[in-house]
């Protein structure tokens, strides 16, 4: 009997309504602007890797070159002093020979060996900088699909309907705890209480300050005539809070408290203009 008074009402609020309820061209706007500026974000990204990475492998190349160059006037400096050694007799064209070529592939071992360690350090860099770019792209149209699914939610009426997007959206973000309070908020209307308190002690597990799933325990709690577990929930979705208490009042949610006195101290001490008319 509940759900039908409920239908019928928001039936004629529908029906009532002087102005569409939401604009899907200009959500479609706003969701394609904010898809095209994470592009040229990323796009932005890959470019400045892309500039540092072709600096780091100019210099690399202008530090290899020097190091060359140094080793080829390092090996004349030293052939000209052997042929001087030579002349003196000290030692042998074979014996300066073989020495000269030792020293000099020392030198371009030592060399080599250092730019290689320094080109697989800027390799592993880019391929870490690759993964986060690829990661990000991901995650961009993750977020983009729970986008989608969060606005087909808020324009569904058929409740079964709206389960199954909330479960849908809680498939790729399984750590969503607004969309297990919405859920909750659904499967309450639903007639569901016990199934609304399994998701929002799921929610305050990862969000324990979570006043919306406060205020969906106190919902289910006061569906299932457990006042003294109602009132303190709903305390708890209260503090720090000013809003109006007589939305909460109206809430079909809590029909079995509107007589407890303790409901209605606390809806005057969540908000000070609040003045009830019911019978206490």
């Amino acid at each position: 009997m509940h759900a039908e008074q409920l239908h019928t009402k928001e039936t004629q609020n529908i029906e009532n309504l002087s102005q569409p309820m939401y604009n899907p061209f200009v959500e479609r706007y706003v969701m394609d602007d904010l898809k095209q500026l994470r592009v040229e974000m990323n796009d932005l990204h890959v470019e400045v890797t892309k500039e540092i990475t072709n600096r780091e492998l100019a210099a690399t190349t202008r530090a290899v070159s020097y190091a060359t160059d140094t080793i080829t006037y390092f090996f004349y400096l030293i052939a000209g002093v052997s042929s001087v050694l030579v002349l003196v007799g000290w030692n042998s064209i074979r014996d300066v020979k073989e020495k000269v070529h030792l020293l000099a592939n020392t030198k371009i071992d030592e060399v080599v060996t250092e730019y290689e360690g320094r080109l697989a350090k800027l390799e592993e860099e880019l391929h870490r900088k690759s993964r986060g770019i690829t990661s990000a792209q991901q995650r961009l149209a993750q977020h983009q699909d729970i986008y989608s699914l969060w606005l087909k939610a808020g324009q569904e009426q058929i409740l079964s309907n709206k389960v199954d997007i909330y479960d849908q959206i809680l498939e790729r973000d399984p750590d969503n705890a607004e969309a297990m309070t919405y859920k909750a908020d659904v499967v309450l209307d639903m007639e569901e209480p016990h199934w609304a308190i399994a998701l929002c002690h799921q929610a305050l597990r990862l969000s324990p300050e979570n006043s919306h799933a406060f205020y969906q325990l106190a919902s289910a709690y006061a569906l299932l005539d457990a006042p003294e577990k109602a009132l303190n929930y709903l305390a708890k979705s209260l503090q720090d809070a000013q809003g109006n208490a007589d939305s909460i009042l109206n809430d079909p949610h809590f029909a079995n408290l509107k007589k407890e006195a303790k409901f209605i101290a606390l809806l005057r001490g969540y908000d000070s203009s609040f003045q009830s008319t019911q019978a206490v």
